[in-house]
């Protein structure tokens, strides 16, 4: 390769400083101040974050979540529309063992799913218990979280895509 090409290759690669990151404030870094001032020790709050985690609303607004994907049932059998009635009845001895942090999740059902081009896909499904106690968790960290990213930041967060929004019929030009 010759080192014209070698070069503007390398422009191509490296041309524009700061095209890969989002854009910043004058000393803004990647972590918020409140985030490099805390300490990292997942164990400090551990208890009073489960306790959010079991909250009645909380678990409340995760079984709706849950119930509103429907989805397989897992190892055990159970189905998304017997999830409520088996909480009612176990619910207290869950919310002892997710306190003591000695809750411990099923095996994950493994299930074959064709793909189109004549493979097949592993797929895992956990139990709708796992699911629903999954989907609290990630609640309360989303919430304590998602305020500390970038307001650049747009993988993987509710409301936020990185691919531009669809542009209204009457607002398009022609």
């Amino acid at each position: 390769m010759s080192d014209k090409r070698q070069k503007i290759q390398l422009w191509l690669a490296f041309g524009e400083e700061g095209r890969s990151e989002a854009p910043r404030t004058p000393g803004e870094g990647s972590e918020s101040l409140p985030a490099k001032c805390m300490s990292e020790s997942p164990a400090k709050n551990r208890g009073r974050l489960m306790e959010e985690v079991c909250e009645r609303e909380n678990c409340q607004q995760a079984l709706k979540g849950v119930k509103s994907n429907k989805g397989s049932a897992g190892i055990d059998g159970m189905t998304v529309d017997e999830l409520p009635a088996y909480l009612k009845e176990h619910w207290p001895a869950i919310r002892d063992q997710l306190l003591s942090g000695t809750y411990k999740p099923q095996p994950v059902k493994r299930v074959e799913i064709a793909k189109p081009d004549g493979g097949v896909r592993q797929l895992g499904i956990p139990t709708v218990l796992d699911r629903m106690v999954q989907q609290a968790v990630m609640q309360v960290l989303q919430g304590r979280w998602d305020r500390e990213f970038s307001q650049h930041s747009y993988g993987f967060r509710p409301g936020r895509s990185a691919l531009p929004t669809a542009v209204e019929p009457h607002a398009r030009r022609t």
